[in-house]
This record gives structure tokens, sequence and C-alpha cells, in this order.
């Protein structure tokens, strides 16, 4: 909680507009980063992702309903799921988060894709059209915070932009 503190209370001091708190992947870790930004940042906002690409779970097991139901125990402001290793582990856990949780404001930010090597270079094989295909059905899913992760680049963000508004 400390360590969180110490980052969230910079980041508050520096007039940001939300504490965002991704990529997590056990729950107990969640807990410590949010009570560490509640402290540092009091009204600041708390965001909050899991990452699940292991059969629809994080590195650690958490399955979506666990940290739905951890994360609106916790009272953060928008949670949801970001990085992941397809676009479709992405969909599959904002779809559970939505049914657990139908009031919350979610967050979907996936990977470009999945990652693989091409000489000595990592690419990411979604483009800009998959990711704005995407969207659209996280947004009818009931998600409202779309955005990407790794492999994105302004191609990616644009699509994406333009598909949902």
């Amino acid at each position: 909680v400390e360590v969180f503190a110490k980052q969230a209370a910079a980041l508050a001091e520096a007039g940001v507009d939300v504490l965002y708190i991704e990529t997590m992947s056990d729950l107990n870790e969640a807990r410590a980063a949010i009570e560490g930004a509640r402290l540092a940042g009091p009204g600041v906002p708390i965001f909050a992702t899991f990452s699940f690409d292991h059969h629809g779970r994080t590195h650690m097991g958490v399955r979506p309903e666990q940290a739905t139901e951890t994360l609106v125990g916790l009272e953060v402001d928008a949670f949801g799921a970001n990085c992941g290793a397809t676009l479709e582990m992405t969909e599959g856990a904002v779809a559970k988060m939505h049914a657990a949780a139908p009031q919350a404001l979610l967050i979907a930010k996936p990977n470009a894709g999945k990652p693989h090597l091409v000489g000595q270079e990592v690419v990411y094989d979604a483009t800009p059209e998959d990711m704005a295909e995407y969207a659209r059905r996280f947004v009818a899913l009931g998600v409202r915070v779309v955005g990407a992760c790794c492999g994105s680049n302004p191609a990616h963000i644009q699509a994406i932009a333009k598909a949902i508004t």
C-alpha cells in the first residue's frame, strides 16, 4: 500500500484527472494499489483493469467475475480489462464483467491482437479495422471507456475513435 501510495501521491500532486491502475493479475495487489491510490489522491477518480489472457483468467487465476466482485466492493469509479493475449479474450472478459455488474462503468483497452516475432521485430496482428470492429462490440457490451494497449499505434486509436463516435 505504501509503495502504491507514494506513486499515486506524485501523480495526484501533478494534477492528474484519474489514477489508473492497470494490468493487474492478483486481487490482493489490486486492493493494495487501490488503497494506496485512495490514501494519496482523495477525490481523484480511480480506474482499475485486469489482464485476462489464460483461458479467461489472469496469470494468477482470477476470473472476470471475481475481479468485478472485488472492484465493485472497493468502489472504484470504473474498471475492466486491458492488455490480454487476444481481442476475443478481452471481449469475453468484459462481457462477463458486464453480466456481473451491469451498472458499472466498464473499460476495455485490448492489445492490438496477438504478438509474434517477424525476424527480430515483435508484430501485433490486429489491424486498425479489427480494433474498430471490437470497439463497436465493446460498446455494445456496455463498455464506456475504450482504448488500446500493447502494439497499438495512432492508426489503431484513430480507427477506434471513428468507430464509436
